[in-house]
């Protein structure tokens, strides 16, 4: 009891002597967040005590550079914060916690998502609307000083977004998931991670998966090769239509030369080797026709000793038109009945001739004005446009 009494007496002197003795110049105010204080103090003037008054004094505020200091440090701060049950924005399958201010500064937040389809402003998942690749969301917040709302700072992120893994194997699956992002975090620091060879209680491997890249290539490859095939073919069958077609229209020019060549006493062997001749004598002024190149490899074939009836025949055989087999086969027979009557036959091959080039150029002349068709449409629906367009705007006024 007496020991209490001392202490007593030694509290009493001392709070005596912090009244009545210590003059109070300043009062400590407390921090942000931790609220206003109250003071008693008692009011002295110069030869008098005036009483006691409560003195409120109101919790601490940031400067400037305080509040620049602080607004950067919760940018910082706030990637661990929005987390919630997630390791990392990298794998999202828990719901985030988009706090509306950070704990313990006089902070606000306010958010905006840019994919409000799989994640509400509250940081909710949307089950029903996550893939299993995974959804990009981005994330925008904007932190205010609550003091002075023009002091800002922009916060951006990039989450992508998995649903949530069912049933045993996908919970295990999310549970060595969990463990294997959580031991990176724990060994950054060293130059390798080292997988966990056991996952609540059950014994784990890991093996790389298979790449298909030399598949996709191996099989883009054929499909290119196949396709360079086709391209080759066609352009084979466009090669092959154009020379037919070249030689269709040289056929009059030949049967007449040679119609002519024989009328002046030429026999046919010579009168072939003429026209090959002044062909060859033009050749550097124009440019290669097939017919001709054709029948300079039959007088190859003559000179080779291949028996000139046999020539005609293949050099029909081989330009391919029925116009060309006639041609040849009509040699090759007067060559061996005799030269009687040929240069009548050829006459009126080559009048006939000359007619079927007549009805190609109008059969490809009706084809030009079909294919015209298409640009004439559509000069006429510019012209309607042209013309009912003004005229549409002019009654609406």
């Amino acid at each position: 009891m007496l020991m209490v009494f001392a202490v007593g007496v030694v509290a009493l002197i001392w709070d005596y002597n912090s009244a009545y003795r210590k003059n109070v110049e300043e009062i400590t105010r407390k921090t942000y967040g931790k609220g206003k204080k109250t003071e008693e103090l008692r009011v002295e003037g110069k030869d008098r005590v005036l009483g006691e008054i409560p003195i409120e004094v109101t919790e601490q505020v940031y400067g400037e550079q305080e509040i620049s200091q602080v607004l950067k440090q919760a940018v910082k701060k706030i990637d661990s914060l929005i987390l919630g049950e997630n390791i990392s924005l990298d794998h999202v399958d828990r719901d985030l916690n988009l706090l509306t201010e950070i704990p313990g500064k006089p902070i606000d937040v306010t958010w905006k998502l840019d994919r409000y389809d799989v994640i509400n402003i509250y940081g909710k998942l949307k089950e029903d609307k996550l893939v299993s690749e995974g959804t990009p969301v981005k994330l925008t917040a904007i932190l205010t000083y609550r003091e002075d709302v023009e002091k800002q700072v922009l916060y951006e992120c990039m989450a992508m977004v998995y649903p949530r893994m069912t049933g045993s194997d996908g919970a295990l699956l999310e549970k060595v998931r969990r463990t294997v992002a959580e031991k990176d975090q724990d060994t950054r620091e060293s130059g390798t991670l080292t997988l966990p060879k056991q996952v609540d209680g059950q014994e784990i491997h890991f093996y790389t998966v298979m790449n298909w890249r030399g598949a996709v290539i191996m099989a883009t490859a054929v499909v290119i090769s196949v396709l360079f095939f086709a391209l080759d073919k066609q352009n084979e069958i466009k090669e092959k239509q154009a020379r037919q077609k070249q030689m269709c229209l040289d056929y009059p020019e030949v049967i007449s030369k040679l119609t002519l060549l024989l009328g002046a006493g030429m026999t046919v062997r010579k009168a072939w080797r003429k026209i090959v001749n002044d062909y060859d004598s033009r050749i550097k002024q124009q440019e290669k026709r097939a017919v001709y190149e054709e029948m300079k490899y039959t007088c190859r074939q003559m000179d080779g000793g291949v028996p000139e009836a046999e020539c005609y025949e293949k050099f029909g055989r081989r330009c391919g038109t029925k116009e060309y087999m006639r041609f040849g086969a009509l040699l090759s027979q007067n060559l061996r009945k005799g030269t009687k009557g040929l240069n009548d036959l050829l006459r009126l091959e080559a009048i006939q001739s000359f007619e079927e080039r007549k009805a190609r150029a109008r059969r490809l002349g009706e084809e030009a004005g079909t294919k015209l068709l298409l640009p004439m449409f559509l000069m006429l629906a510019e012209v309607l446009v042209i013309v009912v367009v003004p005229a549409f705007f002019t009654v609406q006024m």
